[in-house]
């Protein structure tokens, strides 16, 4: 450790050289201008007069000596640091009549000359922070009523509720109020303070940082902004039938992520709140009136007018089906050894089932254009067996029919409750936000 010192000494010497060194710089500050041939009398002792009096005004240079010989001035003496030699020569040469400066400044590397300008900075700052105790102390407090202000008026949950649609919405208001009026505090407290370059700085990294995750968080939020307006226009309610873009199910809640179906199978669907703010949807539950349709087929010879007759009849002795609109019937077109009959009708979803419905109204009609002697033509194949070529002229064997059965009035076309029930259950038993009511105004 020893045998170290000298060497330590020797690089705190060398680094210290140009330091200590002497400068021997001069300054010229207008190289160009003439210098007169004879000074005027007394010159020297003015020009020295007028330095010695810029100095003793200036602490880091009230230090330094001035001598003045037929307008060169020579200074000496020592200075803290190297900015504050150079600006005596700056100073010296700006005096009328000085022709060039000397510099004969040294730098005070003693421990006194550079620790006591350190304390007395700190203690005048320690003064300076005495002194502004107060307009802090009324910067803080402004800063405490602003933001306290907002608090309460965020916290008013019964008024936001009044106001806006939704317990969401009103949430989403509260927090607003208490993110701007926190803003309005700062801004308040450092303009008291004078700190107009640190608010500044504050507000452009607050837009840079806004700019950047808004950019890395861009579905996030387009989501959130989604839940809002679906939150506002409510195009569904709880427990309502819906296809969002071809998914089909009843609803069970709407989040501020995503729509929550229970599909007709008993599963759960997620669908993202920017996909159904931006999807068609069909809603069944909306109107509860809902027309069924079907397709039977009779034969060519056949009267087709007399059967969708017959089917319109049918239809309307289904107690499920609806007198007004009533149903209907038309021939859709001719096949190739069919004429095509489409049946129409309408129900109530909230007294019958329309799958049911439109089973039974189907089964209905068939049987009825069967016992009213009309052929329903079926697919005929034929075949041909090569050891034994079918008779020529022979027609094929009738197969036997079956007796028609009418199922009017027997039927159970109730609506089929099990997934509504198990929507109510999934809304009873979960206390997940919901941003869905039932008595909001729909769109």
């Amino acid at each position: 450790m020893l045998r170290l010192l000298p060497c330590l000494a020797a690089l705190l010497l060398l680094a210290s050289a140009p330091v200590i060194a002497q400068q021997e710089e001069t300054a010229d500050p207008e190289p160009d201008a003439p210098i007169a041939a004879e000074a005027a009398p007394n010159e020297d002792a003015r020009i020295a007069r007028r330095i010695e009096a810029l100095f003793s005004e200036i602490d880091a240079l009230s230090g330094l000596s001035v001598s003045v010989e037929a307008g060169v001035v020579t200074l000496s003496g020592e200075t803290t640091s190297a900015e504050a030699a150079r600006r005596a020569e700056t100073l010296a040469a700006r005096v009328e009549g000085v022709a060039t400066v000397e510099s004969r400044i040294e730098r005070d590397v003693s421990l006194t000359g550079r620790v006591d300008p350190a304390l007395g900075d700190a203690a005048e700052r320690v003064r300076a922070a005495v002194r502004a105790l107060p307009l802090v102390g009324l910067a803080l407090a402004v800063f405490i009523a602003i933001a306290l202000a907002g608090w309460l008026i965020a916290a008013r949950g019964g008024l936001w509720r009044r106001v806006t649609p939704n317990l969401f919405i009103a949430e989403l208001v509260s927090g607003v109020v208490r993110v701007v009026a926190l803003v309005l505090a700062v801004i308040a407290a450092l303009t008291l303070l004078d700190a107009t370059a640190l608010l500044g700085a504050l507000l452009g990294a607050a837009g840079v940082a806004g700019l950047a995750i808004g950019f890395a968080v861009k579905d996030t939020i387009e989501n959130y902004v989604a839940s809002v307006m679906l939150s506002v226009r409510q195009p569904f309610r709880p427990n309502d039938h819906v296809v969002i873009d071809g998914k089909e199910g009843r609803v069970i809640r709407l989040t501020s992520r995503a729509t929550v179906l229970m599909t007709l199978e008993g599963n759960h669907l997620r669908i993202p709140n920017a996909a159904v703010f931006k999807a068609v949807i069909l809603n069944y539950t909306r109107n509860a009136e809902r027309r069924f349709d079907f397709k039977l087929g009779v034969d060519a010879d056949d009267d087709a007018q007399a059967a969708v007759k017959l089917g319109i009849e049918t239809l309307q002795a289904q107690d499920f089906v609806l007198a007004d609109p009533e149903p209907a019937g038309f021939i859709e077109q001719a096949g190739d050894s069919t004429l095509d009959l489409r049946f129409l009708a309408w129900i109530d979803q909230g007294a019958a089932d329309y799958l049911k419905s439109r089973s039974v109204a189907l089964a209905a009609v068939k049987a009825a254009l069967e016992d009213g002697g009309f052929t329903l033509p079926e697919p005929i194949y034929r075949l041909r067996f090569d050891n034994a070529p079918p008779a020529q002229g022979e027609p094929p064997p009738a197969r036997p029919r079956k007796p028609a059965s009418s199922t009017t009035g027997q039927a159970d076309t109730r609506p089929d409750e099990a997934i509504a029930r198990r929507v109510e259950a999934e809304r009873a038993g979960e206390d997940a936000p919901d941003l869905l009511s039932e008595t909001a105004r729909s769109e």
